[in-house]
């Protein structure tokens, strides 16, 4: 068989799906970290008999999943080779980036000096400035906010600035703009927040529900990534989800939002239905902010095996000139104590129906070997970290 470029290829992040701890996960306090690994045992083991077919059980040993001997995909584990272990960073990784200056995370809150500027610039009150769940937060804050017009800051365990507003106490208008006030301040190298988020609420106490108003303010990624390659040479690149978010908009030519899981995977079967010639870009965001960060492996369990029912309405699209990428951006291991993300290996499979049977691709180095491979495969230029496994899918 010819090593026949593809004409498109679709990339799915399983977010926060590792498969293991990494060699340096001491440095990060996540020693002995198994996502994948502690969920199923967890649950009494994973029914996942479309990724088992495709090799997941031939990377690492898990509970439900087998090895098998003629997988359909080629099948390996990456490292993360930048400082992080957040959203931004493992993708900004995928793409070709190697990210050496960490985002910030303020488990304790930001710091006074930052929520003092925040304050006199907007006019408004803060209360809050705590890590804290989304919507719990509006529960403990929501009427006090209603009542004062006070602000309410909070973070996670992602480098995000997050701020909720009630629609009818803080007209959209304003509080778009009072974030977009909290991203000037949070670019220095002091502060260097990853991303800001508006989130807007209605409703009355006891029953205050977030709006489909959000909006992110994200950096641009601090260098090129294979992305504005594929972009300025011509190629498609369909971001769906929370992509275009993440590298905001840089190298995107089109940008398809979701409510869910579910809904991403539905556009991602539309997509995959499509004519089109470059890469279709999904990250799958409910594994991490409704599961991982909230530890509860149950759900989470459930969700990958949702995910793997789900998978064969997109292979059933695709040709022998698509190739389909599964990964991984960092782990979030919901048996692990905090809420934090977890520095671990992810997951690689890389499968295409003209493939007779996968391989092992062994363990790469960075997440950028990825971004290497798509951009060999398109012929646009390469990115300056990572290596091409494109030659060994034959």
């Amino acid at each position: 068989m010819t090593n026949k470029v593809f004409n498109r290829i679709h990339l799915v992040v399983l977010d926060s799906v590792g498969i293991g701890e990494a060699p340096d996960a001491a440095a990060f306090g996540d020693t002995g970290s198994d996502t994948l690994g502690h969920i199923a045992e967890s649950i009494g083991g994973l029914n996942m008999p479309n990724m088992e077919k495709l090799g997941l059980g031939n990377i690492k040993t898990v509970q439900g999943i087998s090895p098998v001997s003629s997988p359909e995909a080629f099948y390996g584990r990456l490292q993360e080779a930048s400082v992080g272990k957040d959203t931004m960073t493992g993708h900004w990784e995928i793409m070709g980036l190697n990210i050496d200056t960490p985002f910030k995370v303020y488990p304790e809150g930001f710091p006074p000096e930052l929520i003092t500027q925040l304050e006199e610039k907007t006019g408004r009150k803060v209360i809050g400035n705590k890590p804290a769940s989304g919507t719990e937060i509006l529960d403990e804050l929501g009427a006090e906010h209603m009542e004062t017009g006070a602000i309410i800051v909070y973070t996670s365990a992602d480098p995000v600035l997050q701020i909720a507003a009630h629609e009818e106490i803080v007209p959209l208008e304003e509080l778009y703009k009072i974030c977009e006030i909290a991203r000037e301040l949070t670019l220095s190298p002091e502060f260097l927040v990853g991303r800001v988020i508006a989130r807007p609420f209605i409703g009355k106490e006891g029953a205050f529900k977030r709006t489909s108003n959000r909006h992110d303010y994200a950096l641009t990624p601090f260098n090129r990534t294979v992305m504005n390659e594929l972009k300025d040479n011509g190629k498609d690149v369909i971001a769906i989800g929370k992509i275009d978010d993440i590298y905001n908009g840089a190298g995107v030519t089109k940008a398809l939002r979701t409510k869910d899981n579910g809904d991403g995977m539905d556009k991602l079967a539309v997509v995959a239905g499509e004519d089109f010639n470059g890469l279709s870009f999904l990250n799958l965001v409910d594994f991490d902010a409704l599961f991982g960060h909230r530890r509860d492996p149950k759900g989470y369990g459930e969700a990958l095996e949702e995910f793997d029912r789900r998978l064969p309405e997109v292979l059933e699209k695709m040709d022998s000139d698509d190739l389909l990428i599964i990964t991984a951006d960092h782990g979030n291991d919901p048996t692990f104590p905090g809420t934090d993300h977890t520095r671990e290996f992810v997951p690689l499979l890389a499968y295409s129906p003209r493939f007779e049977t996968g391989k092992e691709l062994g363990l790469g180095s960075t997440f950028a070997d990825i971004g290497a491979t798509i951009a060999e495969n398109f012929s646009v230029p390469m990115p300056e970290f990572g290596t091409s496994f494109l030659s060994k899918l034959k």
